[in-house]
């Protein structure tokens, strides 16, 4: 059977045995919301669990929206102004009303970056400012040790309104919802105790239930009140597909349940190979970016098989502190343990790659060099069909096979 699959920009092809395909694993085509705009809209109109924002609210209330920062594809341009036209319905005014970026940890933006993500429109009406992780008040610690530091704008708001896209997570299983809280607007002390629980091994995409991480970030609700949230799920396009509004779970579960109908695919058993694509630029453009797809499948490979990734990752390895931690530690052993006794955002991706690479071998097909490749404890190649031919080798001639051609956004779960 042949198959063709995107690697950077190009679109390369391999074969295999049709007696050894499982199956090509692709995602559902996203219905695209007729208007963007619209369909924003009508979430407003019917939230789940709440009443109307315009009821929430009273005129004279400090009100605060958290969206997110450049990193993320949030659309707040779009999502924004349909709630300002819905606090006004309540006579809320501008000046009452702050847009706190959530950092999480990241960089500072410039003015430029938070215009672009609100519009100029927006911008001029409404104050916009960045999370601060040093200016936060401390409210409580969760179940799990994490403590409740919020970003004091947020913290001494009368309402809290969240916007964000749902997405699979590779270890707090989706983003969306109370994220925008824990991390997005989280002093780094909170944001590493969170994210130590990403070894638990309930902590994966898609996952919900037992995982400590979404458990912290859901906890965080009973220190600081959420009023409503508007969450999105998007198409490959980056629009719109569906929103949904109210409750800060309950809206939550409605997107991610959208998103599971499009891209979680079940499978009836793990195979001896799977070769998995990013779906090309930019997702493959590093290995810090690569790593989502290469989660994204571990579960549909089975104990001692291999993973083919055909991800061309040019820039190398994508991030000082990703390669700090390849080149630091030898195994993936040692980075499991280390992240153990010294959680280090960046250094955490080297931490879930390694996770993967105790249960199977990795061969990268890719455009980085051979000894970069090989100090990541996988097995370099720049051939997709030399590769495909070695697992079928190493595997045996009856060994069984997956292809995922999008593992940037496809989650295959085992049934």
């Amino acid at each position: 059977m042949e198959f063709k699959i995107k690697y950077y920009k190009d679109l390369v092809s391999f074969h295999i045995p049709d007696q050894n395909v499982l199956g090509n694993i692709l995602p559902n085509t996203a219905p695209a919301a007729v208007s963007e705009a619209e369909e924003v809209a009508r979430a407003l109109s019917v939230p789940f669990g709440t009443p109307r924002l315009s009821e929430i609210v009273r005129s004279g209330e400090k009100i605060v929206i958290v969206t997110s920062d450049i990193t993320r594809p949030v659309p707040s341009k779009i999502i924004i102004p349909r709630l300002l036209d819905e606090l006004g319905k309540a006579g809320v005014k501008d000046e009452d009303v702050t847009i706190v970026f959530g950092l999480g940890s990241h960089r500072k933006q410039t003015e430029e970056e938070q215009k672009s993500l609100v519009g100029e429109e927006v911008y001029s009406r409404v104050k916009c400012v960045d999370s601060d992780p040093e200016d936060c008040v401390h409210l409580g610690v969760c179940r799990n040790g994490t403590p409740v530091d919020i970003f004091r704008t947020v913290a001494e708001a009368d309402r809290r309104i969240l916007v964000g896209n749902v997405e699979y997570h590779y270890f707090a299983g989706y983003s969306g919802g109370m994220k925008a809280i824990m991390p997005g607007v989280s002093s780094r002390a909170a944001i590493q105790a969170n994210h130590k629980n990403m070894i638990h091994p309930g902590a994966f995409a898609g996952n919900l239930k037992d995982n400590p991480v979404r458990d912290d970030i859901e906890e965080t609700a009973d220190f600081i009140s959420v009023d409503f949230i508007l969450n999105v799920a998007l198409d490959d396009h980056k629009r719109i597909a569906f929103a949904a509004a109210g409750h800060p779970v309950e809206a939550h579960r409605k997107a991610c349940a959208f998103l599971d109908k499009i891209y979680k695919k079940k499978v009836k058993k793990a195979a001896d190979i799977v070769i998995v694509s990013t779906g090309g630029y930019p997702k493959d453009i590093n290995l810090y970016q690569a790593q989502k797809s290469i989660d994204n499948v571990k579960h549909i490979v089975r104990k001692g098989g291999i993973m083919i990734v055909a991800a061309s990752c040019r820039e190398g390895y994508g991030s000082d502190v990703f390669g700090k931690w390849i080149n630091t530690y030898s195994t993936p052993g040692e980075r499991i343990e280390e992240i153990q006794r010294h959680f280090e955002l960046g250094g955490h991706k080297s931490a879930a790659l390694a996770m993967v690479q105790k249960n199977c071998d990795i061969y990268l097909v890719t455009d980085m060099e051979d000894k970069l490749v090989e100090k990541a404890n996988m097995v370099p190649f720049h051939n997709l069909q030399q590769a495909v031919d070695a697992a079928f080798a190493q595997m045996g001639e009856k060994a069984a096979a997956y292809v995922v051609p999008v593992g940037g956004s496809t989650l295959p779960v085992l049934e």
